[in-house]
């Protein structure tokens, strides 16, 4: 699997990455609410993530296998804050997610941020936290249910 910085030309097929994910292993924030699942679809469009990849303050990030194929996106903005990170179903429990996450931070030390900040889904909390992240703040009120703020100090 490759990590690599996100093209203008990988926008459509990272849209449906963000989609299928969110839709089929996020149940337990979205309850296939449909009201829950439109919103949170919504800007999880191909014009969408063209301009997040196209946005200087933003790096998105996609990973790859052999054939090419998306397996997994994600995004965080040079303020520090992990933005996205969600992995293809197909490619789920491969050990994406937490490659993503590692390439993210190594990108925000690079810009020499000290610390990464996200806000985690009950589905990835616990995912998170066995990456080294911590809540940072009590869940806040979601839709679905409640999300995580959290935080790691990089170094």
């Amino acid at each position: 699997m490759d990590i690599r910085r996100a093209t203008e030309a990988d926008a459509a097929e990272a849209a449906e990455v963000l989609r299928r994910s969110i839709a089929e292993l996020c149940r337990a924030d979205h309850h296939d609410d449909p009201a829950i699942l439109t919103g949170w679809l919504a800007n999880k469009t191909p014009e969408t993530v063209a301009a997040w990849i196209a946005d200087p303050d933003t790096v998105v990030m996609v990973a790859v296998d052999a054939t090419g194929a998306i397996a997994g996106v994600g995004a965080a903005a040079g303020s520090g804050e992990i933005t996205l990170n969600y992995v293809s179903p197909a490619f789920r429990l491969r050990g994406i997610s937490r490659a993503m996450v590692a390439r993210l931070e190594q990108h925000l030390a690079d810009l020499g941020r000290r610390r990464a900040v996200l806000t985690s889904t009950a589905t990835a909390h616990r995912f998170y936290l066995s990456a080294g992240y911590l809540d940072d703040g009590p869940p806040k009120p979601w839709p679905g249910g409640s999300i995580h703020p959290m935080a790691k100090e990089l170094g």
